[in-house]
């Protein structure tokens, strides 16, 4: 049946980020429209409704695409569509003239593979050749239409601290927190001790990155 208006159901996998969401959710007042179900997009629809969008938030690259793809549609009232959000990768992250050093995104490379070897994981998957492309060609062959793309820009200077780059880390799909088992501490000192080495203020600085959103449609796309 279709979902009622208004209605928003949020999906993950890891039931750390299912409780953030709630929280976030009564923070912004969006509680009593809000559902949490712990899960993976693979295994949908999991006893859902149906929707009029499906959101990814810098996901899909992580899932088994193909099925992802297909049991997305299946969760999709005619005509809907399916949003995937992510930041903009071609834009420079560095601060000029900011007095605390740029986020050391390429120096978190090493610890991780140190604690979790040198092939790159996404989720339930491992990437050795690096994160797949053809998505297009992926979306095409689940039924899907498109793509409109936009970009939401932004640009503001942030300063970050070491509990914010931990945060980041540990968000990503490549160290994600259950692939370190019972290592999961000693990553996390390692991470803090290098961060300190890099900035002994613990602070660091990066532009926060414009947003692109590419849309495509069960079925033709709408006009």
């Amino acid at each position: 049946m279709p979902c009622s208006p208004g209605q928003i159901v949020g999906v993950d996998p890891d039931s750390g980020m299912i409780a953030e969401a709630g929280r976030r959710a009564a923070e912004s007042g969006a509680a009593g429209k809000a559902q949490w179900v712990q899960a993976r997009a693979e295994d949908l629809p999991a006893g859902l409704a149906t929707f009029s969008v499906a959101t990814f938030g810098q996901s899909f690259h992580r899932m088994d695409r193909d099925l992802a793809a297909a049991t997305t549609r299946d969760t999709l009232q005619p005509g809907g569509a399916r949003v995937h959000i992510s930041d903009l990768k071609t834009e420079t992250r560095a601060v000029d003239g900011h007095p605390c050093p740029a986020v050391p995104c390429a120096a978190m490379d090493e610890p991780v593979r140190h604690y979790l070897g040198r092939v790159r994981r996404a989720g339930q998957r491992v990437l050795p050749h690096g994160t797949p492309g053809d998505e297009a060609a992926v979306l095409t062959r689940a039924g899907f239409s498109g793509p409109q793309r936009h970009v939401v820009p932004d640009g503001q200077a942030l300063e970050r601290t070491c509990d914010d780059v931990v945060a980041w880390v540990f968000s990503m799909s490549s160290p994600a927190p259950h692939l370190f088992s019972t290592h999961r501490d000693a990553f996390e000192a390692d991470v803090r001790r290098l961060l300190r080495e890099l900035s002994p203020s613990g602070r660091f600085s990066e532009l926060r990155p414009s947003t692109e959103v590419f849309v495509r449609w069960k079925g033709p796309a709408e006009q």
